[in-house]
């Protein structure tokens, strides 16, 4: 297998899932060659158990070797977690493993004697990986849920924390009258993770309170009159909250309101709430940008508007020459 090294850059043999394919192809892309695509073929036995071939097993010894995974849900996570295993021990120079969205994350808390923490159970399959010949596995993590999880992994994986806030950056700067964009946070835990990254623009934070059985979104600080508010957050499920707060700022004079997330989750096909194609749909939101984290969110939408992806493929390739 023909070398394309370059000063400072480095070979890499990426291998992906399935439905990771189109995400994989735009990796590639970005890596001005640097990034060659390999092939497994994904079998199942009559009994529905994996059947699972590397192709070109012998031609990865020595070679840089990536995996792109998508835990999109429980079905999938053993026969990707039986090739991750398998990669490292195939005398490789060293391994990577891209799991963009790490899909436990928002179950990370015990708040009674008997729940079970999934998040923490993810990461010590993780931590797991057999190590290669050039040393650990790099895990490559987008936007984690809680920042604490970090401590959840073990030392046979090298944790490398990356965030897809640039994209949205970068997306806000080509808006018309930018300057009137105000970045709003649903929470005090989304405010925690982003603020930071985020402190060149205005911001606005709510906070739900209880009243009676009901948690109610409220505007918390900041002032949203007259401008195009987009609000922030890590990963969306039914878009509830997002829904919420869209209520809440455009009561308080928000003359748009879009939204932003890294990690579509969108169960039971919940973003048809912003398309307007399903029941009890909104469609209060100018944009509402994610990312292609979860390849099977992106397939489902399309390109329906308020949509727009802004691809992690870039960044992705970027992560791989570290």
């Amino acid at each position: 297998m023909e070398k394309k090294e370059k000063a400072g850059k480095k070979q890499v043999l990426l291998f992906h899932c399935v439905e990771s394919e189109e995400l994989a192809r735009k990796v590639a892309d970005h890596s001005d060659g640097l990034i060659e695509l390999q092939s497994i073929k994904w079998r199942s036995f009559d009994d529905g158990f994996p059947n699972l071939f590397i192709n070109n097993a012998q031609d990865i010894r020595g070679q840089h070797v990536a995996f792109l995974a998508s835990f999109s849900s429980p079905s999938v996570i053993f026969e990707q977690l039986s090739v991750i295993y398998a990669l490292p021990r195939l005398f490789v120079a060293s391994f990577t493993l891209v799991l963009a969205y790490f899909p436990t994350g928002s179950f990370e808390r015990m708040e009674e004697e008997g729940d079970v923490a999934t998040a923490f159970t993810m990461a010590r399959i993780l931590s797991n990986i057999p190590i290669s010949r050039g040393g650990p596995t790099s895990l490559v993590i987008y936007d984690i849920h809680a920042l604490q999880e970090r401590f959840y992994f073990g030392d046979h994986v090298l944790p490398l924390f990356e965030t897809g806030i640039p994209l949205l950056k970068r997306r806000l700067c080509e808006l018309p009258e930018s300057e009137k964009v105000v970045v709003a946070f649903p929470d005090d835990g989304a405010w925690k993770r982003f603020h930071k990254l985020l402190d060149n623009f205005p911001a606005v934070v709510c906070t739900k309170v209880r009243e009676g059985d009901k948690r109610i979104v409220r505007l918390k600080e900041g002032n949203p009159s007259g401008c195009h508010v987009v609000i922030v957050d890590d990963l969306v499920q039914s878009g509830g909250t997002l829904i919420e707060c869209q209520k809440v700022l455009a009561a308080n004079g928000a003359a748009k309101v879009s939204a932003y997330v890294t990690h579509a989750v969108f169960p039971k096909r919940s973003w048809e709430r912003f398309t307007g194609n399903g029941e009890g749909s909104d469609k209060g939101f100018t944009y509402f940008w994610i990312t292609d984290s979860c390849p099977h969110t992106v397939k489902a939408i399309g390109n329906q508007a308020p949509f727009e992806v802004l691809s992690l493929a870039g960044s992705i390739a970027d992560a791989l020459q570290i």
